[in-house]
């Protein structure tokens, strides 16, 4: 037996309109996806583009948080990475010619702007400009 009620409508989906059924949902949901859904919301909240329908050769504008920071030289050249996560897809963030940047660091949120290039089969944006959000709001 179900606590969720049914349409006596066949065909009718059922949409969470109550406060009281969004709250379930809520503590239902794992807390990857509410964390997604943090991110999505923040993302559409700030006008950016959402990482997902970013294609290759795009001017663009994104938000997330940084998931993992490494140092990974690229044809001899010392470059920081970051993998971008708004919810939606990941995006790897490369700072050419860089070892570190100051606040650049894993849980970070940050607003990042350039053209994205696909480098096998990932979306990538190099030497973007960038914002740091405030660590207050995270």
């Amino acid at each position: 037996m179900s606590a969720v009620p049914r349409s006596d409508k066949p065909g009718k989906a059922e949409k969470p309109s109550s406060r009281f059924r969004r709250m379930l949902d809520r503590l239902s949901s794992s807390q990857q996806d509410l964390e997604s859904e943090e991110l999505q919301e923040d993302a559409q909240a700030s006008g950016c583009t959402r990482i997902s329908e970013c294609t290759d050769r795009q001017i663009v504008k994104v938000t997330g948080t940084l998931r993992t920071v490494t140092l990974r030289p690229r044809a001899g050249v010392p470059a920081l990475e970051a993998e971008l996560f708004d919810g939606t897809a990941p995006l790897d963030v490369v700072w050419l010619g860089r070892r570190s940047i100051v606040g650049i660091e894993p849980g970070r949120k940050l607003i990042a702007s350039g053209r994205i290039a696909m480098s096998h089969g990932r979306r990538v944006l190099f030497n973007p400009k960038y914002e740091l959000r405030p660590l207050g709001k995270e």
